[in-house]
Parts: C-alpha cells; structure tokens; sequence
C-alpha cells in the first residue's frame, strides 16, 4: 500500500483555480441574466390576454397602450395584432377613426387596417405580432418578437 501525499503548493493551484472558474461562471450567469429580456404577462415583450373574441366587433380597432399594439378585427372576421410603431422613423402611429386609418404624425405616413401602406414615406407595412385565439375564445397576444413583413400576406390573419 502506497501512501501519496499531495504538495501544499498543488493542493492551492487546485484549489484557487476551482475558486476563480467558480467565480467566473457566477459572473457570467448573472450577466446573461442581466442582459436577457424580462418577459411578463400583461406587459410589453409578454403575452396579452385581449379578452373573448366576441368583445371585437367586425371592423373595430382596439389600442393596448401596455402592449404597444391594436388588435384589428377586419371586416370579414379575421383578426390581427398591429403594432403601433412606424416602419420609417419608428414613430407611435394612433388610429384616426374618422379616416378609418393609422396616420403616423411624423412624416404623415398613413396604414390600412390590415397595415397596407397607403402613404409613404414608410417602406413596408406596419409589423404585426403573433395573435392566437384559444380554445375558451380568448384573444392572445405575443408581443415577445415583432413579424416583420414587407407584403400584406392573407396568412397572416386570424380567425376564429
């Protein structure tokens, strides 16, 4: 039976190295952590409860100013979660009901219900978030990543 001993100076390189990646991996998960997004039910980047689909008459548009978004319901039914961020400057754009239109008041671009451009300066349709509608009838809203569309796609209109 052998004995083996282990240095001083071995056990403390061990042991300070263990310390230090130890310690490391701490700052790192508090970092990332850090720098990840909060993601809150009811708030901004989360999911919205909107409410029954029956609460959404047919060609109406509905501000959620805490979700930064309008839910549309088209005049055929079908439903979509508009943002309400210009797609030139990133401006707010509030709905104008007397001109049945989302009307940026920056630079005048103005939107279609469904987030057509009607009037440039905006490149591109207004962004949409990811609408479902669940099986009690309750309009969802995923507010966490805009869908960034350069087309109006029929796809992307939900129904109930």
């Amino acid at each position: 039976m052998s004995e083996q001993s282990i240095s001083r100076r071995s056990f403390l390189k061990v042991a300070w190295g263990s310390a230090g990646a130890l310690a490391l991996g701490e700052g790192l998960f508090v970092g990332l952590k850090f720098l990840s997004p909060r993601v809150v039910a009811g708030e901004f980047g989360g999911v919205f409860n909107a409410g029954p689909v029956d609460s959404f008459p047919a060609g109406s548009v509905t501000p959620f100013e805490a979700g930064r978004f309008y839910v549309v319901r088209l005049h055929d039914g079908g439903f979509l979660a508009v943002y309400r961020r210009c797609t030139h400057l990133g401006c707010a754009v509030p709905y104008d009901p007397e001109q049945g239109r989302f009307v940026c008041p920056c630079h005048g671009s103005a939107f279609e219900l469904d987030g057509e451009v009607l009037n440039p300066p905006a490149p591109r349709p207004l962004d949409l978030f990811t609408l479902t509608i669940d099986d009690d009838g309750s309009v969802l809203i995923d507010t966490g990543a805009p869908i960034e569309r350069d087309r109006i796609d029929p796809a992307h209109i939900v129904y109930a």
